[in-house]
């Protein structure tokens, strides 16, 4: 390549181009439009979900079943996982579930499940546990300490009125 040809081809101040100006100019007679069909038309404008006349991808896909935005997301950790990553005696946190890659993505909640043994005497805080799950951490000798979780929307709006009448 040669320095010269860093800008060939490139014009900094391009003239629009000038449609039907009769058949010399390359774009004359139909404009570049083509002849017949909607985009031919003046006025066109084509939706952002047509597909060339086919049955829409939203329309296709099945859509089953009710999906709650609202829901609290809960992620699940087996005592087994616990048993293979953490040391005797460790103070197990959401924190440290996180940096050791147990607790991995967005969520609401921890859940402990009883899938696994469990040899170590584990200190376990996360906010809900399976029954199963808290019988063989205390079995080995281990505490469980259950997290408050996330406020529900009533909880919230009774908090607020408990501290309106605090106030007046």
């Amino acid at each position: 390549m040669n320095l010269n040809d860093v800008h060939r081809g490139i014009t900094k101040h391009r003239n629009r181009k000038r449609i039907g100006r009769g058949p010399g100019s390359g774009t004359g007679k139909t404009s570049g439009r083509g002849h017949k069909g909607h985009k031919s038309r003046s006025g066109y404008s084509r939706k952002p979900n047509f597909q060339g006349g086919a049955m829409p991808m939203f329309r296709r896909i099945p859509k089953r079943g009710f999906n709650n935005r609202f829901a609290t997301s809960v992620f699940a950790v087996n005592v087994g996982r616990l048993n293979d990553t953490f040391e005797d005696g460790t103070e197990v946190t959401l924190q440290l579930l996180a940096e050791k890659d147990l607790a991995k993505g967005t969520f609401d909640e921890v859940k402990i499940l009883g899938d696994g043994e469990l040899t170590k005497k584990l200190t376990v805080s996360a906010h809900r546990f399976s029954k199963s799950a808290e019988e063989k951490i205390t079995a080995a000798g281990g505490t469980v300490n259950k997290l408050v979780a996330r406020r529900a929307p009533e909880e919230r709006v009774a908090d607020l009125k408990k501290q309106a009448a605090a106030k007046a």
